[in-house]
Parts: structure tokens; C-alpha cells; sequence
């Protein structure tokens, strides 16, 4: 009676908070709800005994993407009234794509509403003398491993891309030469100036900068 009631209230919290994402105007709230509605995603996975997922989700997208994001939207100080003015035009493709997860979600559940035993037969058996997160080790960096690895070498690529993309090089920054620095010695780091009593050096500087 318990696991009904926590699932009927973590799926009514995610789909409210993930309605509140694309309903709120402020683009922090709109993070904030997208936060709530990752955990709440979490909480229904711990109830399906997927806990590494449940982790998963929690430890990359809540505690990296998603705050990384309201970082970036916070400081950056972004015109989303400048960038929803071109909904209308994006709008075509944007229905073609929905259209397509539509159709899918419904034959996933066309399917497992038809023949409710077609995904037990399609899966390999769950050992039961292990937990689910070392279950999910075995087959991960055994059976997968070198899609394992592909799938981090196509991170690492994408997260170098990123980088480079956004990198730009101001002619007017100064920037320090490890080898000068560390040849500086006590005749090149200091100059010293004998000023007479009663003047100062701005002739001197005047002279240098004519």
C-alpha cells in the first residue's frame, strides 16, 4: 500500500514540476522546477529497484547540468524575450519532432498494453544474487565494454568541441611567459631612480612614452 501512494506522489510532483518548466516566465524558476522534477524522476526510480539509476540521475543531471545551467542563465543575464521571437519559425520542426516521440511513446505502450510479456522475453535474466548496481557493473565493463569506452571517447570529443568552439583569443590580453618569468633576476626587476629633493619623475615618463 505504501510503494502505490510514493509512486502516485513522485509521478504527480514530476509531471506538475515538468509542466512548471515550460510554464514559468522566469528562466530561474523554469531550472528550479526542472531540479524538482529530476528528483522526483529519482524517487521513481528507487521504487522500480533501479538505484544506480536513481543516482545516477541525481549525481549527473541535478547536480551538474542542471545547476550548471541556472549558473550560466544567472550570470550571463540572458534575453529570452529576444529569443522567443523566433518561435513561429521553429515551430514546423519542433511539431515534426513531437509528432515522432508521440508515435513512439505510443507504440511502447501499445505494445506492452498487447502482449505484456513481450519486453521479459527480449531481456536477459536479472541475477538475483547480486545487487542491481553490481549487476549493472558486470554487464557494463565486461559484455559493453568497448561501447563503454566509444561512448566516453564521443564525450570527450563533443566536450573538446565545446571548448574550442567557445574559446577566443583578445589580442589586448596580457599574458605571462613562464621562461621570462623565471629569468627575472634582481638588475632587470628593479630600477632604481635618484630623484633630486623637490622633483619628480613625471619628466622621466614623459620621455619614455614620446
Amino acid at each position: 500500500m505504501i510503494a502505490p501512494l510514493f509512486f502516485y506522489i513522485f509521478a504527480s510532483l514530476c509531471i506538475a514540476s515538468a509542466f512548471m518548466v515550460i510554464a514559468s516566465k522566469n528562466a530561474v524558476h523554469s531550472v528550479l522546477f526542472l531540479i524538482l522534477a529530476f528528483v522526483n524522476a529519482s524517487g521513481l526510480f528507487v521504487l522500480l529497484g533501479a538505484e544506480f539509476v536513481a543516482m545516477i540521475l541525481v549525481v549527473v543531471y541535478v547536480g551538474a547540468v542542471a545547476v550548471l545551467f541556472l549558473f550560466v542563465v544567472m550570470m550571463l543575464d540572458v534575453d529570452f524575450t529576444e529569443l522567443r521571437e523566433g518561435f513561429l519559425q521553429y515551430l514546423p520542426i519542433g511539431a515534426v519532432v513531437g509528432c515522432i516521440l508521440l508515435a513512439e511513446l505510443l507504440l511502447v505502450v501499445g505494445a506492452w498494453t498487447i502482449a505484456p510479456t513481450m519486453p521479459q522475453s527480449i531481456t536477459t535474466p536479472i541475477p538475483t544474487d547480486v545487487s542491481n548496481t553490481m549487476a549493472l557493473g558486470l554487464v557494463l565493463y565486461t559484455k559493453y565494454v568497448y561501447y563503454f569506452q566509444l561512448a566516453g571517447l564521443v564525450l570527450l570529443v563533443a566536450m573538446i568541441g565545446a571548448i574550442v568552439l567557445t574559446l577566443q583569443h583578445r589580442q589586448s590580453a596580457k599574458r605571462q611567459i613562464a621562461s621570462v618569468q623565471n629569468a627575472r633576476n634582481k638588475a632587470t626587476a628593479i630600477e632604481i631612480k635618484q630623484v633630486p629633493s623637490g622633483q619628480g619623475i613625471k619628466e622621466d615618463i614623459e620621455e619614455k612614452v614620446s
